[in-house]
């Protein structure tokens, strides 16, 4: 069987006018037997979606925290920093991947960007916003657990990996505060937090909080991760 092509959202670095990767996206992907391959940055509706129809799928990465403006609200101080170049890209990649029906896993950020461009919203900062004693900011290594998730019974990703909870990493200050309709959730957090979701009625969107990018060489439940993806778009 033919290798599938996984498309990767690239991470922007402004101050060195870069575009680059962190291994560890690649490395999962790779282990579980796809091609990963670093898209361009861009929002040329005509270069998107000839992406969209040369890869199998999409994995929406992790980075800047995403735009207020995406869900319908103004930046506050808490926010950090963002990308427009990237929620502009982010949007119409993600139309045209659900459009075709294209596996996407999103991470980090790709959790947060997937519920905010489906109509749900975003807390700009957790600890202003949905203070708790759960680490969501850990300190490196950033390949050990910092808190445990609760996987929810009958959801594909519980079914997948056979658990009901799991030690997860993390290092984020959004997170979601209401789920887009077309969502499910999968996991929570101790404090509440939705910290995975796929789409029912799609052949594969799932996204999680955590980073497997991260944790697949100590996890075997990240590892798994990125092969019901990678599977998915064989």
């Amino acid at each position: 069987m033919k290798k599938p092509m996984i498309g990767v959202v690239p991470l922007v670095d402004e101050e060195r006018e870069s575009f680059w990767m962190l291994p560890g996206y690649f490395e999962g992907i790779e282990e579980a037997g796809g091609i990963p391959v670093m898209l361009p940055l861009t929002d040329d509706p005509e270069a998107i979606a000839r992406l969209a129809e040369t890869c199998d799928g999409v994995l929406l990465t992790g980075g800047h925290d995403v735009s207020p403006e995406v869900y319908g609200e103004t930046p506050r101080e808490v926010c950090g920093a963002c990308c427009p170049g990237r929620d502009r890209m982010e949007r119409l990649l993600l139309d045209e991947a659900l459009r075709r029906d294209l596996p996407v896993l999103g991470i980090c950020r790709g959790v947060q960007f997937l519920n905010a461009a489906l109509g749900g919203t975003l807390y700009q900062d957790l600890p202003v916003e949905h203070y708790s004693t759960v680490v969501h900011h850990q300190q490196p290594p950033y390949d050990q657990p910092s808190h445990e998730v609760s996987l929810l019974r009958g959801s594909p990703l519980a079914e997948r990996l056979g658990v009901k909870t799991l030690p997860v990493n993390s290092c984020h200050h959004q997170g979601i505060k209401n789920l887009a309709d077309s969502l499910s959730a999968m996991a929570y957090a101790p404090d509440g937090l939705v910290e995975a979701v796929w789409m029912p009625d799609k052949r594969f969107v799932w996204a999680v909080q955590w980073h497997p990018e991260f944790s697949h060489k100590v996890s075997e439940a990240s590892r798994e991760i990125f092969r019901a993806f990678v599977e998915s778009c064989q």
